[in-house]
């Protein structure tokens, strides 16, 4: 292995900072209430989304006083800011009126025929069907729906933090490994998909069924555990927001599908998204306020996220190298906590002659560790823009999600190397 450079070792050193960055947001928080007069400094950097791109500035602000203008922007350049700007896209379309109320009345179709009192089956099917359909929309968008689904249902009410807890590290696992069923809308597995020539049954049959199994036993579970407090969200909403017509919902899925298909072509996707723009405001009166803040939030941490993980193969493809197959995947799922789960794939995707077992181990352990902490997965930055505001301080604490998502990966780590 070559020696590291001046720039790859400072960005290993603020990625590593970055990372307990993460961790200290509560920090920063009372530090607001404690210096009123910086307050504004010190709630900025407090949210979450905010960490790796304040990081990533000032890597290159260290990158232009060290190696110059050029070499700088040449390095920025040189990233691919795809999947971030495709999140925000995403984000924004699937959190729209119509595309809730559909996949609302989608859920309560289902939760119907389920022989479960009416808030059990709606708590299960959220958390079990929707991660599954990601495999179809794009973990993104299912993340955006099953968070804005339980916002308006589940956390409705005062419910205990320990459901909160326990209802977003289900859904940050389920999400991560319910996107397997096929190979375009997990992250970590669009990385190395079309290098590796994984089709979809390759990946139902190495990873998507024994991903159902695990989404449905975690879903289950944390439903019986908490079945005194879910009754509520079965009960009938009050009649408020008026129906979307038909005709609109169909539009808005029109451009849903048309995102995903063009998912990796973002000129294309972009182009879409100005035009949904414009849709959405011939037919505001058929419109919530759309959530602008929250997935340029999401987009901006991910985008940080590209720049400073740019710079950390030096030490983590040697390191998934020097790792057999068993120790790989446990490997990739304690790794996939401190950084990005697409990143690690990534690494392993570069490099050659890789048996098909080391390939399996590698993606099963980037997504098994999908759900420990908000870095872990692309979409759990989405999830936690929805529902933060629903957790004391308006934060989730790290260490509670990291608690909380252990006994679910603990399930699909069983389902992924015993099944």
């Amino acid at each position: 292995m070559n020696a590291p450079t001046l720039i790859e070792i400072i960005g290993a050193t603020l990625f590593g900072v970055a990372v307990l960055h993460t961790f200290s947001t509560k920090f920063f928080e009372r530090l607001a209430h404690r210096q009123p007069r910086h307050a504004g400094v010190w709630h900025l950097l407090g949210e979450v989304e905010v960490v790796f791109g304040f990081w990533a500035l000032v890597l290159v602000l260290f990158m232009f006083a060290t190696v110059g203008r050029q070499d700088a922007i040449a390095y920025v350049d040189s990233r691919n800011f795809t999947e971030p700007m495709f999140v925000f896209v995403i984000m924004v379309i699937a959190g729209t009126r119509p595309i809730l109320q559909a996949s609302g009345a989608a859920v309560r179709f289902i939760a119907r025929y389920l022989p479960l009192p009416r808030g059990m089956a709606m708590y299960f099917v959220v958390l079990a069907f929707v991660p599954l359909l990601g495999s179809f929309i794009t973990e993104p968008a299912a993340m955006t729906l099953a968070a804005l689904m339980l916002r308006d249902t589940l956390l409705s009410h005062q419910v205990s933090t320990r459901l909160k807890y326990v209802t977003i590290g289900v859904l940050f696992v389920n999400v991560s490994i319910g996107g397997t069923l096929t190979p375009f809308a997990a992250p970590p597995v669009l990385m190395v998909a079309a290098t590796w020539n994984w089709d979809m049954w390759f990946m139902i049959a190495n990873f998507g069924w024994k991903a159902a199994v695990a989404v449905v036993i975690n879903a289950a579970s944390a439903m019986l555990l908490f079945r005194h407090q879910l009754g509520h969200m079965g009960k009938a909403r009050a009649a408020g927001e008026a129906t979307v017509p038909l005709s609109v919902v169909a539009v808005h899925l029109l451009f849903l599908v048309g995102v995903v298909m063009f998912a990796h072509h973002p000129t294309v996707f972009m182009g879409l998204f100005l035009f949904f723009l414009g849709y959405t405001t011939a037919y505001q009166r058929h419109q919530s306020p759309l959530i602008l803040r929250e997935a340029l939030l999401v987009a901006f941490f991910l985008g940080g996220l590209v720049v400073l993980g740019g710079l950390q193969a030096w030490w983590l493809k040697p390191l998934l190298l020097s790792l057999d197959t068993n120790a790989v995947f446990f490997g990739a799922t304690a790794l996939t906590a401190v950084t990005d789960n697409a990143a690690l794939t990534y690494l392993g995707s570069l490099v050659e002659g890789l048996s098909d077992e080391f390939k399996v181990a590698l993606v099963a352990g980037a997504v098994t560790g999908g759900g420990l902490t908000v870095i872990a997965n692309a979409p759990n930055l989405a999830g936690v823009a929805i529902l933060k505001d629903k957790f004391e301080d308006g934060a989730v604490h790290p260490l509670g999600l990291l608690i909380a998502a252990l006994p679910p990966t603990l399930v699909a780590v069983i389902a992924f190397r015993l099944l």
